[in-house]
């Protein structure tokens, strides 16, 4: 697509009371709530509403998250939904090829081509709650995903786009020719095949990738159609997405291929200093001690009597090669204190919002500025929006922000198309085992 036609493309992170650790505590929120999927079908509607291109799902396999499990819940949104993309957060290092090719096939199914796959390795202490003693090393998971995924893929394309042939009157059902094993033998993994489902019907799931460190950079270069990240400045922004698009080149794929979606935390009212009343309000409701904590095991420096309003040395911190999980997220953590000096206190308040993503409090007018400017200047193909409360967060975004980028003509009035992938401007993948074009998808 040409500079002059782009589109911004949006997607709005799921989160329970909002992104800001703080937004449960807030009078309109209802905690109550987080696994009332009456709740989700409501944000959902506001979305769609607002012509986003997809809902994201993270998800992890240990802590006290109290949050529905990703298929159940996406399986559930899409009968309630007829547009917007349902992106799941499913990870390598704990699951079987087999059982995710099978789900997100099913999905894509159920939604009719909306689904999409956030592939993560995982960062958190998951291996206890899967009979293992200790979480796979950074590079053993990246090395675990990339087999991982080529399995999925190859399950998908285990079925024909026309293996349905469904001749009532010659008896044909299914063209056996057109069903495959896929017999991998890999270093982790060994499957037959085939999938015990057709072939979704955007092809595959659209792949979502989350990681920035170098090795997840290389991954999203590899794979990934949308990835989104975390970036507090512009220029570290226009960076990042300077070197995915570059790397592309070695895999055969071409810019257009890979949309990079910064997230962004908005806090909004229709002027700035009721904005700041709100966000000043989320600051006070900030569990100060629990923050401490985390940043001490983070950083591997005891905080607890640092005052508040000195700023911080971290020069003793943990560096990102200590560490065994967000690398990419570590670091940003390290280069923001480093930057801009801050102290205890600033440095929580910062966290809170979104936990490192770039966060915003002002005017509707305001943040449609920052999004075109970040837009037109290589920073961005659009952003993960995480509003730092919901359900107002996102009304605020959909009925204000919204209408100011489509006068501009920046976003959609209309949905293009009827899959997630038509939506984001993406090809329909051809089956690797045949050539001959998108073909019957019916089961």
């Amino acid at each position: 697509m040409s500079e002059a036609g782009r589109k911004l493309n949006l997607n709005a992170f799921l989160y329970n009371t909002g992104h800001h650790e703080a937004s449960w505590r807030l009078p309109e929120a209802q905690p109550e709530k987080n696994l009332d999927i009456r709740h989700f079908r409501k944000i959902a509607e506001t979305a769609e509403r607002g012509l986003l291109d997809s809902l994201f799902l993270a998800d992890g396999y240990a802590g006290r998250m109290n949050k529905l499990e990703p298929f159940t819940m996406l399986s559930a949104l899409a009968a309630a939904t007829k547009h917007i993309g349902l992106i799941a957060t499913v990870g390598t290092t704990y699951n079987e090829p087999f059982h995710v090719a099978r789900k997100f096939a099913s999905l894509d199914h159920i939604s009719k081509g909306r689904a999409g796959w956030n592939i993560v390795t995982g960062a958190g202490p998951a291996a206890l709650n899967f009979s293992r003693d200790e979480h796979p090393e950074h590079s053993e998971r990246y090395a675990n995903a990339e087999e991982f995924v080529e399995i999925v893929k190859q399950l998908w394309d285990s079925w024909e786009d026309d293996a349905f042939v469904n001749d009532k009157a010659a008896g044909i059902h299914i063209d056996p020719s057109k069903v495959h094993d896929i017999n991998y033998t890999g270093q982790r993994h060994s499957v037959k095949g085939p999938l015990n489902i057709a072939r979704p019907p955007q092809g595959y799931p659209v792949l979502v990738q989350a990681g920035s460190s170098d090795t997840g950079r290389e991954f999203a270069a590899r794979y990934a159609e949308v990835i989104f990240t975390a970036h507090q400045a512009l220029g570290e922004a226009q960076s990042f997405y300077s070197d995915l698009k570059t790397r592309l080149l070695k895999y055969g794929r071409s810019p257009e291929q890979l949309k990079i979606l910064p997230g962004i935390s908005p806090i909004l009212a229709d002027n700035e200093a009721e904005a700041r009343d709100i966000e000043n309000e989320l600051f006070e409701l900030i569990d100060k001690k629990n923050a401490i904590q985390r940043l001490s095991e983070r950083f591997g420096i005891d905080l607890t009597h640092h005052p508040l309003d000195q700023p911080l040395d971290i020069h003793e911190a943990r560096t990102t090669d200590e560490v065994n999980g967000n690398k990419s997220r570590h670091q940003l953590v390290l280069d923001l204190v480093s930057r801009e000096n801050l102290t205890l206190r600033q440095l929580i308040n910062r966290l809170a919002g979104a936990r490192g993503h770039f966060t915003f409090t002002g005017t509707p007018l305001q943040l449609a500025d920052v999004i075109e400017h970040w837009f037109k200047n290589g920073a961005a193909d659009g952003f993960n929006v995480m509003p730092q409360v919901y359900p107002s967060g996102l009304e605020r975004f959909v009925d204000k922000v919204v209408p100011e980028l489509q006068n501009r003509g920046l976003f959609r009035t209309a949905y293009e198309g009827a899959t997630l992938r038509e939506n984001l401007g993406l090809a329909y993948p051809a089956n690797t085992r045949h050539q001959s074009g998108k073909g019957v998808q019916a089961i």
